[in-house]
């Protein structure tokens, strides 16, 4: 009987709990089927800390040389040193992690040479349906010249190329505490921060992908409490948190306070158009006005689309824009073969902060022009009725615009709101954004009121 993998394999990656939705024999198949749908001679693998990840990556890793694949073993890697490699060495790539998912989970996000997405339409769909072919009729046979299995460490390269992107020469002394979240942060920290002038007072930066101290999802602001405190407490100047697999960072100012990936997008941005002037950058419809109003001001063009790492990277390729950012704390990156990396976001917000005598709060309040609530679930009975009695309560009022780019957005002169079904669960997404705190609350609970009501 085929292997139903309808459940593991996402819009963009695989992802499932391990061994009860996939195992290293599945991994193996995926990693013949990547084969043959790329028609890869050649492939780069790396894996997270998480318990599972050796094995499954060695198994693909057999997957895929059986199908006559050379293939090139990273080793222990963040996300976006994956991408590094698979830019760099001109190869297909897969990594093994499950970002900030549970211990027991683990998943591949998989890519084109040159850091390119494979998602649904883009070979995901087609690795998942052989994978399943192959689960009922066996795998075929291997080729008659199998492919070899090298190893290379790219950990200094990946470092020396984020390094070489941002000028750090005129930093001044920063005392800087990192929670890595015992995840690959811990990893990747130590050889990328060596030659800057900083003093890293490292959190939680054990490999450990059963998370002992803390889920590794510093979006969640349970998250990041104990950055927030040690930050006081050893009177830092900056605090960063990175995610399970590293991909995303979370920055926080010398207060302790979180400081808004919008800021973030809209200062890095800034510093991405003084190097490529008249450049475009990328934002999704639920980054602060800010972001727009910054891009402008510094002479670039900006551009708003859905939100999700595929639309970002496909506008990234299609406009030829020098930088992305989305509320996620993701940051994409021409430079970076317009693939996220939230370690080269870091060194920038390290660089602005240390070639300036003020606080990281003074920085970034430039940036940080607008009350926003942050994303607020609600759980429904029926996505579309509760939508429609939220649109239909606004669409006549005057000076409201509507759009519905992505879910519903309605926006005047003073606030904007975008409301969006989550595609997994039986959620209301409402991001909401105003000119001061009391009207932000005041259009914040109507909407509510509306959802929950309706």
């Amino acid at each position: 009987m085929a292997a139903d993998l309808s459940q593991i394999v996402k819009a963009y990656d695989v992802r499932g709990v391990v061994p009860d939705q996939w195992d290293e024999s599945i991994a193996e198949l995926f990693g013949a089927a990547f084969v043959q749908v790329t028609a890869a001679d050649a492939i780069v693998v790396g894996h997270d800390m998480r318990p599972s990840s050796p094995g499954l990556s060695g198994a693909f890793a057999r997957g895929a040389a059986a199908r006559g694949a050379d293939v090139t073993l990273i080793g222990l890697c963040s996300t976006d040193q994956l991408y590094f490699a698979s830019g760099h060495l001109g190869l297909p790539g897969a990594m093994f992690t499950a970002s900030h998912n549970p211990a027991q989970y683990n998943g591949i996000k998989m890519c084109r040479a040159g850091a390119a997405p494979v998602g649904q339409d883009t070979g995901l769909a087609d690795i998942r349906a052989l994978a399943e072919t192959w689960s009922e009729e066996g795998a075929p046979e291997p080729v008659a010249e199998p492919g070899k299995v090298t190893e290379h460490d790219t950990l200094a390269e990946y470092a020396a190329h984020l390094l070489s992107l941002v000028d750090l020469s005129a930093m001044r002394p920063l005392k800087v505490v990192v929670d890595a979240g015992n995840g690959m942060g811990g990893h990747t920290v130590p050889t990328v921060f060596e030659p800057l002038p900083v003093t890293l007072v490292p959190m939680y930066f054990e490999l450990d992908g059963t998370f002992p101290n803390h889920e590794a999802n510093p979006l969640d602001p349970a998250n990041i409490v104990d950055l927030q405190a040690r930050v006081r407490a050893e009177g830092a100047d900056i605090g960063i948190a990175f995610d399970g697999d590293a991909d995303r960072c979370f920055v926080v100012d010398e207060r302790g306070e979180g400081v808004s990936p919008s800021a973030i997008t809209a200062l890095v941005a800034a510093r991405e158009l003084a190097k490529h002037p008249g450049g475009t950058v990328i934002h999704n419809l639920i980054t602060s006005w800010s972001v727009p109003e910054v891009v402008r001001e510094n002479g670039g063009t900006p551009v708003r689309t859905r939100v999700g790492h595929s639309f970002i990277k496909q506008e990234m390729a299609r406009s030829g824009a020098i930088f992305g950012g989305e509320h996620s704390a993701h940051y994409y990156f021409r430079d970076f073969w317009n693939a996220d990396t939230g370690m080269l976001a870091a060194l920038h917000v390290l660089a602005a902060l240390g070639t300036q005598d003020g606080p990281l709060s003074e920085l970034v309040a430039q940036y940080d022009r607008y009350a926003g609530s942050g994303e607020i679930n609600s759980t429904v009975s029926d996505q579309a009725a509760s939508t429609a009695a939220v649109r239909s309560a606004f669409e006549s009022r005057p000076d409201v615009a509507i759009d519905t780019l992505d879910g519903l957005t309605v926006s005047t002169p003073d606030w904007w709101f975008n409301l969006r079904p989550s595609n997994t669960e039986p959620l209301l997404r409402l991001n909401v954004e105003a000119r001061d705190p009391a009207t932000l609350a005041k259009t914040r609970d109507e909407v509510l009121s509306l959802i929950h009501t309706s």
